[in-house]
Protein backbone atom coordinates (compact mmCIF):
# COMPACT_ATOMS: atom_id res chain seq x y z
CA UNK A 1 0.00 0.00 0.00
CA UNK A 2 2.61 2.34 0.92
CA UNK A 3 4.70 1.78 -2.17
CA UNK A 4 1.48 2.67 -4.52
CA UNK A 5 1.19 5.86 -2.48
CA UNK A 6 4.71 6.82 -3.18
CA UNK A 7 3.78 6.87 -6.73
CA UNK A 8 3.54 10.42 -9.11
CA UNK A 9 0.87 10.49 -11.09
CA UNK A 10 0.73 9.50 -15.10
CA UNK A 11 -0.22 13.55 -17.28
CA UNK A 12 -1.45 13.03 -20.84
CA UNK A 13 -0.49 16.10 -22.88
CA UNK A 14 -2.48 16.35 -25.97
CA UNK A 15 -0.56 18.72 -28.76
CA UNK A 16 -2.59 19.88 -31.82
CA UNK A 17 -0.77 19.55 -35.08
CA UNK A 18 -2.17 22.48 -37.44
CA UNK A 19 -1.57 21.39 -41.12
CA UNK A 20 0.28 23.97 -43.69
CA UNK A 21 2.63 25.20 -41.38
CA UNK A 22 0.80 27.62 -40.02
CA UNK A 23 0.00 29.78 -43.37
CA UNK A 24 -3.83 29.46 -42.83
CA UNK A 25 -4.66 27.41 -45.64
CA UNK A 26 -5.02 28.28 -49.50
CA UNK A 27 -7.70 31.07 -49.22
CA UNK A 28 -5.42 33.84 -49.40
CA UNK A 29 -4.21 32.29 -52.42
CA UNK A 30 -8.03 32.39 -54.25
CA UNK A 31 -8.55 36.08 -53.01
CA UNK A 32 -5.21 37.22 -54.59
CA UNK A 33 -6.29 35.88 -57.81
CA UNK A 34 -9.62 37.00 -58.05
CA UNK A 35 -7.30 40.71 -57.06
CA UNK A 36 -5.02 40.29 -59.81
CA UNK A 37 -7.88 39.15 -62.60
CA UNK A 38 -10.21 42.43 -61.39
CA UNK A 39 -6.88 44.50 -62.27
CA UNK A 40 -6.40 42.88 -65.52
CA UNK A 41 -9.92 43.54 -66.66
CA UNK A 42 -9.58 46.91 -65.62
CA UNK A 43 -6.65 48.02 -67.52
CA UNK A 44 -8.05 46.17 -70.30
CA UNK A 45 -10.96 47.84 -69.90
CA UNK A 46 -8.93 51.45 -69.40
CA UNK A 47 -6.72 50.41 -72.85
CA UNK A 48 -9.83 49.49 -74.98
CA UNK A 49 -11.64 53.45 -73.87
CA UNK A 50 -8.24 55.02 -75.09
CA UNK A 51 -7.33 52.84 -78.18
CA UNK A 52 -10.78 52.78 -79.72
CA UNK A 53 -13.06 55.40 -81.57
CA UNK A 54 -16.72 55.96 -80.11
CA UNK A 55 -18.36 54.04 -83.08
CA UNK A 56 -16.18 51.23 -82.57
CA UNK A 57 -16.81 51.19 -78.56
CA UNK A 58 -20.63 51.12 -79.63
CA UNK A 59 -20.09 48.29 -81.58
CA UNK A 60 -18.72 46.49 -78.79
CA UNK A 61 -21.75 47.47 -76.27
CA UNK A 62 -23.71 46.37 -78.85
CA UNK A 63 -21.70 43.57 -79.15
CA UNK A 64 -22.53 42.11 -75.55
CA UNK A 65 -26.09 43.32 -75.55
CA UNK A 66 -28.90 40.66 -75.33
CA UNK A 67 -31.92 43.14 -75.59
CA UNK A 68 -30.57 43.90 -79.15
CA UNK A 69 -31.38 42.29 -81.72
CA UNK A 70 -30.58 44.19 -84.86
CA UNK A 71 -27.84 47.28 -84.80
CA UNK A 72 -27.32 50.38 -86.27
CA UNK A 73 -23.48 49.59 -86.38
CA UNK A 74 -21.54 46.00 -87.01
CA UNK A 75 -20.70 44.13 -83.91
CA UNK A 76 -17.35 43.35 -85.46
CA UNK A 77 -17.96 40.45 -87.72
CA UNK A 78 -18.22 40.83 -91.49
CA UNK A 79 -20.01 37.80 -92.11
CA UNK A 80 -23.43 36.97 -91.93
CA UNK A 81 -24.07 37.02 -88.52
CA UNK A 82 -21.86 40.92 -88.36
CA UNK A 83 -24.56 42.98 -87.78
CA UNK A 84 -24.62 44.66 -91.06
CA UNK A 85 -27.64 45.18 -93.13
CA UNK A 86 -28.67 42.83 -95.90
CA UNK A 87 -29.56 45.51 -98.25
CA UNK A 88 -26.04 46.55 -99.56
CA UNK A 89 -27.41 50.58 -100.06
CA UNK A 90 -27.68 50.87 -96.40
CA UNK A 91 -24.23 49.45 -95.83
CA UNK A 92 -21.88 52.36 -97.15
CA UNK A 93 -23.27 55.01 -94.90
CA UNK A 94 -23.72 52.52 -92.02
CA UNK A 95 -20.02 51.04 -91.92
CA UNK A 96 -18.49 52.68 -94.73
CA UNK A 97 -17.92 49.60 -97.01
CA UNK A 98 -20.83 48.37 -99.46
CA UNK A 99 -21.88 50.18 -102.77
CA UNK A 100 -24.81 52.69 -103.78
CA UNK A 101 -26.33 53.37 -107.27
CA UNK A 102 -23.67 55.81 -107.67
CA UNK A 103 -21.07 54.24 -106.27
CA UNK A 104 -20.58 50.72 -106.84
CA UNK A 105 -17.96 48.63 -106.03
CA UNK A 106 -16.15 46.12 -107.85
CA UNK A 107 -18.50 42.80 -106.15
CA UNK A 108 -21.49 42.20 -108.32
CA UNK A 109 -23.64 41.57 -105.45
CA UNK A 110 -22.30 44.46 -103.51
CA UNK A 111 -24.15 46.44 -106.52
CA UNK A 112 -27.30 44.10 -105.98
CA UNK A 113 -26.21 43.46 -109.89
CA UNK A 114 -28.52 41.76 -111.54
CA UNK A 115 -26.82 40.77 -115.01
CA UNK A 116 -28.67 43.24 -116.80
CA UNK A 117 -25.88 45.94 -116.12
CA UNK A 118 -24.37 47.38 -118.71
CA UNK A 119 -22.10 49.98 -116.05
CA UNK A 120 -18.93 48.88 -116.99
CA UNK A 121 -19.27 49.04 -120.60
CA UNK A 122 -20.38 52.66 -120.62
CA UNK A 123 -17.18 53.38 -118.03
CA UNK A 124 -15.23 52.24 -120.82
CA UNK A 125 -16.88 53.57 -123.94
CA UNK A 126 -16.56 57.13 -121.61
CA UNK A 127 -12.67 57.26 -120.64
CA UNK A 128 -11.94 56.25 -124.45
CA UNK A 129 -14.04 59.17 -125.27
CA UNK A 130 -12.41 61.37 -122.79
CA UNK A 131 -8.61 59.82 -123.98
CA UNK A 132 -9.62 61.11 -127.72
CA UNK A 133 -10.90 63.91 -126.84
CA UNK A 134 -7.61 65.30 -124.72
CA UNK A 135 -5.89 64.05 -127.42
CA UNK A 136 -7.24 66.07 -129.95
CA UNK A 137 -6.72 68.92 -127.49
CA UNK A 138 -3.64 68.51 -126.53
CA UNK A 139 -1.94 66.44 -129.09
CA UNK A 140 -0.39 63.76 -126.90
CA UNK A 141 -0.87 61.01 -129.71
CA UNK A 142 0.42 63.40 -132.64
CA UNK A 143 -0.92 66.73 -134.07
CA UNK A 144 -2.99 68.82 -132.22
CA UNK A 145 -6.14 70.46 -133.51
CA UNK A 146 -5.54 73.51 -130.54
CA UNK A 147 -3.07 76.25 -131.75
CA UNK A 148 -0.45 76.83 -129.02
CA UNK A 149 -2.00 80.30 -128.20
CA UNK A 150 -5.10 79.00 -127.82
CA UNK A 151 -3.82 75.65 -125.95
CA UNK A 152 -2.15 78.08 -122.79
CA UNK A 153 -5.76 78.43 -121.52
CA UNK A 154 -6.85 74.69 -121.65
CA UNK A 155 -6.41 72.79 -118.53
CA UNK A 156 -8.25 69.43 -118.61
CA UNK A 157 -8.77 66.89 -115.89
CA UNK A 158 -10.96 63.58 -115.92
CA UNK A 159 -13.60 63.79 -112.61
CA UNK A 160 -16.40 61.14 -111.25
CA UNK A 161 -18.74 63.91 -113.21
CA UNK A 162 -16.92 63.03 -116.55
CA UNK A 163 -14.55 65.11 -118.67
CA UNK A 164 -14.00 68.97 -117.36
CA UNK A 165 -12.41 71.23 -120.02
CA UNK A 166 -11.08 74.52 -118.21
CA UNK A 167 -10.46 77.87 -119.92
CA UNK A 168 -9.41 80.55 -118.19
CA UNK A 169 -8.08 83.71 -118.36
CA UNK A 170 -3.70 84.69 -118.87
CA UNK A 171 -2.35 88.26 -117.46
CA UNK A 172 -3.60 90.50 -120.27
CA UNK A 173 -5.47 87.95 -122.37
CA UNK A 174 -9.13 87.66 -120.41
CA UNK A 175 -11.80 85.58 -121.52
CA UNK A 176 -13.91 88.66 -121.46
CA UNK A 177 -14.22 92.41 -121.92
CA UNK A 178 -13.43 94.39 -119.02
CA UNK A 179 -15.25 92.32 -116.12
CA UNK A 180 -18.50 91.72 -118.65
CA UNK A 181 -20.45 89.15 -120.30
CA UNK A 182 -19.27 90.30 -123.43
CA UNK A 183 -16.55 87.48 -125.45
CA UNK A 184 -13.60 88.75 -126.27
CA UNK A 185 -12.01 87.24 -130.13
CA UNK A 186 -10.19 85.06 -127.89
CA UNK A 187 -13.14 83.28 -126.39
CA UNK A 188 -14.75 83.21 -129.88
CA UNK A 189 -11.51 81.42 -131.52
CA UNK A 190 -11.78 79.06 -128.26
CA UNK A 191 -15.64 77.93 -128.93
CA UNK A 192 -14.83 77.30 -132.82
CA UNK A 193 -12.00 75.06 -131.33
CA UNK A 194 -14.15 72.99 -128.98
CA UNK A 195 -17.40 72.83 -130.72
CA UNK A 196 -15.09 71.34 -133.80
CA UNK A 197 -13.40 69.34 -130.76
CA UNK A 198 -16.85 67.75 -129.03
CA UNK A 199 -18.40 67.05 -131.75
CA UNK A 200 -16.31 63.97 -131.70
CA UNK A 201 -18.12 62.66 -129.07
CA UNK A 202 -21.95 62.71 -128.15
CA UNK A 203 -21.68 62.86 -124.37
CA UNK A 204 -23.97 65.33 -122.91
CA UNK A 205 -22.22 68.28 -121.43
CA UNK A 206 -22.43 71.26 -118.99
CA UNK A 207 -21.41 74.75 -118.66
CA UNK A 208 -20.30 75.98 -115.83
CA UNK A 209 -19.05 79.74 -114.92
CA UNK A 210 -16.51 81.31 -112.54
CA UNK A 211 -15.12 84.55 -111.68
CA UNK A 212 -12.52 85.70 -109.42
CA UNK A 213 -13.57 87.44 -105.62
CA UNK A 214 -13.63 91.47 -105.41
CA UNK A 215 -11.18 92.86 -103.45
CA UNK A 216 -13.63 94.77 -101.83
CA UNK A 217 -17.41 94.18 -100.25
CA UNK A 218 -19.92 95.56 -101.54
CA UNK A 219 -23.53 95.77 -101.11
CA UNK A 220 -24.56 94.70 -104.12
CA UNK A 221 -21.79 91.91 -105.41
CA UNK A 222 -21.73 90.91 -108.78
CA UNK A 223 -20.21 87.43 -108.69
CA UNK A 224 -22.86 85.26 -108.39
CA UNK A 225 -24.89 86.99 -111.61
CA UNK A 226 -21.72 87.68 -113.52
CA UNK A 227 -20.66 83.86 -113.17
CA UNK A 228 -23.80 82.63 -114.70
CA UNK A 229 -24.34 85.57 -117.67
CA UNK A 230 -20.72 84.56 -118.85
CA UNK A 231 -21.79 80.81 -118.61
CA UNK A 232 -24.77 81.29 -120.73
CA UNK A 233 -22.42 83.16 -123.38
CA UNK A 234 -19.93 80.63 -122.95
CA UNK A 235 -23.35 78.55 -124.17
CA UNK A 236 -24.32 80.59 -126.80
CA UNK A 237 -21.13 80.69 -128.81
CA UNK A 238 -20.99 76.79 -128.60
CA UNK A 239 -24.54 76.95 -130.47
CA UNK A 240 -23.44 79.35 -132.59
CA UNK A 241 -20.62 77.62 -133.77
CA UNK A 242 -22.44 74.50 -134.56
CA UNK A 243 -22.88 72.63 -131.52
CA UNK A 244 -26.02 70.88 -130.76
CA UNK A 245 -28.04 72.70 -128.45
CA UNK A 246 -29.65 69.73 -127.34
CA UNK A 247 -26.11 68.60 -125.94
CA UNK A 248 -26.26 70.92 -123.48
CA UNK A 249 -27.91 70.11 -120.04
CA UNK A 250 -26.99 72.35 -117.48
CA UNK A 251 -25.77 75.80 -117.29
CA UNK A 252 -24.80 77.40 -114.26
CA UNK A 253 -22.70 80.05 -112.56
CA UNK A 254 -20.87 79.38 -109.52
CA UNK A 255 -19.12 82.90 -108.34
CA UNK A 256 -16.08 82.88 -107.21
CA UNK A 257 -17.07 80.10 -104.36
CA UNK A 258 -14.52 77.58 -106.29
CA UNK A 259 -11.41 79.22 -106.86
CA UNK A 260 -8.97 77.24 -108.63
CA UNK A 261 -5.79 78.92 -107.41
CA UNK A 262 -4.81 80.03 -103.57
CA UNK A 263 -5.49 83.69 -104.04
CA UNK A 264 -9.35 84.18 -104.81
CA UNK A 265 -9.11 87.65 -106.46
CA UNK A 266 -6.04 85.66 -108.92
CA UNK A 267 -6.82 86.39 -112.62
CA UNK A 268 -6.51 82.58 -113.25
CA UNK A 269 -9.85 82.85 -111.45
CA UNK A 270 -11.81 83.98 -114.17
CA UNK A 271 -12.97 80.66 -115.99
CA UNK A 272 -15.39 78.73 -117.58
CA UNK A 273 -15.79 74.73 -117.34
CA UNK A 274 -16.88 72.51 -120.04
CA UNK A 275 -17.90 69.53 -118.82
CA UNK A 276 -18.48 66.17 -120.91
CA UNK A 277 -20.62 63.88 -118.88
CA UNK A 278 -20.35 60.60 -118.44
CA UNK A 279 -23.28 58.38 -119.93
CA UNK A 280 -25.13 57.49 -116.59
CA UNK A 281 -25.14 61.17 -115.65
Amino acid sequence: MSGQSNAAPVIIKRKKVVAGGGHHGGAWKVAYADFVTAMMAFFLLMWLLNATTEKQRKGIADYFSPTIPINRVSGGGDGAFGGESIFSEMVLPKVGTGATALRATEDVKARGESGLSDDGKEDAADEADFRTVEEALTGNSGESAVEPELLKHIVTRVTDEGLVIDISDLPGQPLFRDETDRPTALLEDLAAMLARVTRIVTNSMAVEGHVRARPVVLSDNPVWTLSARRAEAMRRLLVEQGLDYRRVTRVTGHADREPAVRDPMAVRNNRLEILLLRRDR
